[in-house]
């Protein structure tokens, strides 16, 4: 089985090559086939340069652009449009995520899971350095979802999840341009009736740069794919269901 990782960047410089580095490391010491596609976001930067001189000294990792307009969301559709594995996993440039945590993803989906979904508010996950306002408006965003949508899952909003292919198939097309694209993926799963696991997981502040969520810029966009998917799930639920 083949593993995907798309890494969304936009102006990483500070800290892609790091990311690279360890996300490399752990993944050269377990079992698994992997690729690791760094989608560049109309970067200002050194941040495409630097990829492409990583990935001269492997030829699992490669660099493509975005080409549409920019966006968190449009990147990471960028990378499902290319990757080649039976899985992916997206995760984020500023290693924020937990590269152990996707040797748990990969190891869940090759024993069944169709999705996995990491969690940081559950018994044994870590948030270390989350901003407090932005905490506070996390916990309230994801309440709000799991009341709704009832689906066990306290952090909905995360980006870092692992889809197999059939589920990232399953859950075209795509609608959200922007970080709202990561709802949009775990709620057409669970909507579209996919089995998912949910595991504990840690994540860190970034160390370098600056974060690309700008909550004021992204309140409406949020709210819209919530709503749409609450939609699907409450009147065309069976038009898009998984076909077994």
């Amino acid at each position: 089985m083949k593993f995907s990782i798309v890494i969304p960047a936009h102006n990483e410089e500070g800290c892609i090559e790091s990311t690279l580095d360890v996300l490399v490391a752990k993944l050269a010491d377990s079992k698994f086939d992997y690729e690791i596609i760094v989608v560049a976001d109309h970067c200002s930067d050194a941040t495409e340069e630097l990829v492409a001189k990583f990935a001269k000294k492997s030829k699992r990792i490669l660099v493509v652009q975005n080409k549409k307009e920019p966006g968190f969301g449009m990147a990471v559709r960028a990378g499902l449009d290319v990757y080649t594995g039976d899985a992916v996993t997206i995760f984020m440039a500023d290693a924020s995520d937990s590269p152990d945590n996707v040797l748990e993803y990969f190891a869940l989906i090759e024993d069944g899971a169709e999705c996995v979904f990491g969690a940081r508010f559950i018994k044994g996950g870590k948030v270390v350095g989350y901003p407090k306002h932005k905490l506070i408006l996390n916990r309230l965003v994801n309440l709000f979802v799991r009341v709704l949508f009832q689906h066990g899952l306290n952090d909905t909003t995360n980006a870092f999840k692992c889809y197999r292919r059939e589920v990232i198939d399953g859950c075209r097309p795509f609608l959200a341009p922007h970080f709202n694209l990561t709802v949009e993926l775990p709620l057409k799963a669970v909507v579209r009736g996919y089995k998912y696991k949910i595991i504990p997981i840690s994540w860190h502040n970034r160390q370098t740069g600056i974060s690309k969520l700008k909550l004021k810029e992204m309140g409406s966009r949020y709210f819209f794919i919530i709503i749409y998917c609450l939609l699907e799930k409450w009147m065309v639920k069976q038009d898009y269901k998984r076909k077994n």
